[in-house]
């Protein structure tokens, strides 16, 4: 399917998993990597539950860069097939496309893989696409960038 284009803004990433609503997370710990993001359920904190997504250049058909909307410079990267947030120059960010699938939205990195949460706190990786819930995320638009 082609990509669809994402209103630039302040997200809650909903993944599709048996249970109440969970949401894409950043964990407080670092490693190697940085923060690992798992799936997790709704935090009355929302700092570590709000990503800003928007354009990666601006260009129009430019994929987009998923950062977290309490920290300037922290956003998704892609490590050993799995997903951590870290402070790094925006160039390195990880850059996603997403396509339109029943129930949602499909997230597939640069090289077409697609995000996966395989369950509430395993952390998220990415895995040649194919059509299971675990693949499947709802965007939950919850403010304008430059809106607090």
């Amino acid at each position: 399917m082609p990509p669809i284009p994402i209103k630039p803004g302040i997200y809650k990433i909903h993944a599709h998993i048996i249970g109440p609503s969970s949401l894409v997370t950043a964990t407080e710990y670092a490693v190697k990597h940085g923060a690992p993001v798992i799936v997790d359920r709704f935090n009355p904190l929302p700092i570590e539950q709000e990503w800003i997504i928007e354009p990666a250049e601006p260009v129009p058909g430019s994929p987009y860069v998923i950062r977290l909307a309490s920290h300037d410079a922290a956003g998704l990267v892609i490590a050993d097939d799995k997903v951590f947030v870290n402070a790094v120059q925006r160039s390195e960010l990880a850059k996603f496309t997403f396509e339109g699938v029943l129930g949602g939205v499909k997230i597939l990195n640069e090289k077409g893989l697609a995000l996966r949460a395989g369950h509430r706190g395993a952390q998220i990786e990415i895995v040649p696409p194919k059509p299971e819930f675990q693949e499947t995320w709802t965007l939950e638009f919850v403010r304008p960038v430059d809106v607090e």
